[in-house]
């Protein structure tokens, strides 16, 4: 198993064949996919020869940066998944943030500390210059998450979806946070937290 970062209690590792069962059952649940497919499930084919393939070759290309399974460190249960990766552009100084945790996950704080580890992680080790991260405007918990981690909000858009979700009328909203902010904040920017 190669862990990617651990935290007081999350565990991020690599993604492997052997997820597939957690990804498709992460997806399958409509609260979990609200705001990214209006509740619909993720087809499990789907999954397994677009999702997971995707997230391996990350982790081909890319050293220290992709997507992490999530796993409870005292149960080794799956919660879910981090992203810390380059955007479309494929810039490296600038990350894109992004989680999806199990609903069981939801208000437990894990979403807040495994962001909080990887923009640790983005600012004192992968030389980025800046973290943001995406959202439906109405999903307010992504929001409040982004928040905590020391995410402020950038700018709100529209995009020009083939099939609108219920919610997409408000638009999409950007958080970021520049390495100066976040050096600012942490003192220390090697300590653990």
């Amino acid at each position: 198993m190669h862990v990617f970062l651990e935290t007081e209690r999350l565990t991020l590792r690599r993604f492997t064949e052997a997820d597939l069962d957690n990804l498709v059952a992460l997806d399958a649940d409509p609260e979990v996919m609200r705001y990214l497919t209006g509740g619909v499930p993720t087809p499990p084919e789907v999954i397994a020869t677009r999702t997971l393939p995707r997230m391996l070759d990350y982790h081909r290309r890319f050293d220290n940066h992709g997507y992490w399974a999530a796993i409870d460190t005292s149960s080794g249960q799956f919660l879910g998944w981090f992203e810390l990766r380059p955007g479309d552009d494929g810039r490296t100084d600038e990350l894109e943030l992004g989680y999806r945790l199990r609903r069981a996950a939801w208000g437990r704080g894990y979403a807040t500390e495994g962001s909080r580890a990887l923009l640790r992680r983005a600012f004192t080790e992968l030389d980025a210059q800046r973290v943001y991260a995406q959202t439906m405007t109405v999903n307010v918990r992504s929001r409040r998450v982004m928040e905590k981690a020391g995410l402020t909000l950038v700018r709100t858009f529209h995009r020009d979806w083939p099939d609108p979700i219920d919610g997409a009328e408000h638009g999409e909203v950007e958080y970021a946070l520049h390495r100066a902010d976040w050096l600012r904040r942490d003192p220390q920017p090697g300590s653990a937290g």
